[in-house]
């Protein structure tokens, strides 16, 4: 049993806005409510790495690209340089789509020198990593065997989705990722969270990170649930 303040409950979230057309404006937006709840940080289309640096200079929000998003169909090299050109723009984190169609030939050598890559441009910078499955288009067994890629070259985190496929994350996913990661890499839980329900249950089910376009309605409504309770935390049973 872990005991969260409000503030805790913040800090979990990547506050999110990865639309094709998302505007300066939008970006504005998504920063400011950002800073005014101490989320971790922000999720964006890795274009707008600069804006965005530009924007939360000096506050506690981190700047998360996203890279060969959403569909992760790009060479090694294009995406290690997004990766870098992310990095130079200011990006203090990066979550990168695997090439799912070398997964399902079986072509594990190359999943792990893409992920192996990647994660040592971001260890070279001291940037968070984060490999995203897209879960949907995948096994089980496939699953098990990228987290077995993962505890071998040990990114950040690994993650449910890109919030593009036909489904996002699911307790399930999450917890079969824990499973086979344990404490060696976290979890990110994306795609579909949108009310403090499901994002309790994401946590319980061992996620370390959640991303959400809805992380204001979230936290508003534990917030709500705190003052109806007079209590000053909320108590989540997680998984071992």
């Amino acid at each position: 049993m872990k005991k969260y303040s409000l503030a805790q409950l913040s800090r979990l979230i990547d506050h999110t806005n990865l639309k094709a057309d998302a505007t300066p404006t939008m970006m504005e937006k998504l920063c400011l409510e950002a800073k005014n709840y101490h989320f971790k940080m922000v999720a964006i289309n890795q274009v707008q790495s600069k804006l965005c640096a530009s924007l939360l200079q000096g506050s506690d929000v981190g700047i998360g690209a996203a890279i060969a998003f959403p569909l992760g169909q790009t060479t090694i090299e294009a995406k290690c340089f997004e990766t870098q050109n992310a990095i130079d723009n200011g990006a203090t984190e990066i979550d990168y789509v695997i090439n799912l169609t070398q997964l399902k030939i079986g072509n594990l050598a190359y999943i792990e020198d893409e992920m192996s890559q990647i994660v040592a441009i971001c260890r070279k910078h001291q940037v968070i990593s984060k490999v995203i499955f897209e879960n949907c288009y995948l096994t089980d067994a496939e699953k098990i065997g990228l987290c077995q890629i993962a505890v071998k070259v040990k990114p950040d985190f690994i993650k449910t989705s890109t919030g593009f496929a036909p489904t996002g994350a699911t307790v399930e996913d999450v917890k079969l990722m824990k499973q086979h990661v344990g404490d060696t890499v976290k979890v990110k839980a994306a795609g579909g969270i949108r009310d403090a329900n499901t994002f309790i249950k994401m946590l319980e089910a061992g996620a370390e990170r959640i991303g959400t376009s809805s992380g204001i309605a979230i936290i508003e409504a534990i917030k709500q649930t705190l003052l109806d309770s007079h209590q000053q935390t909320i108590d989540v049973q997680c998984m071992k």
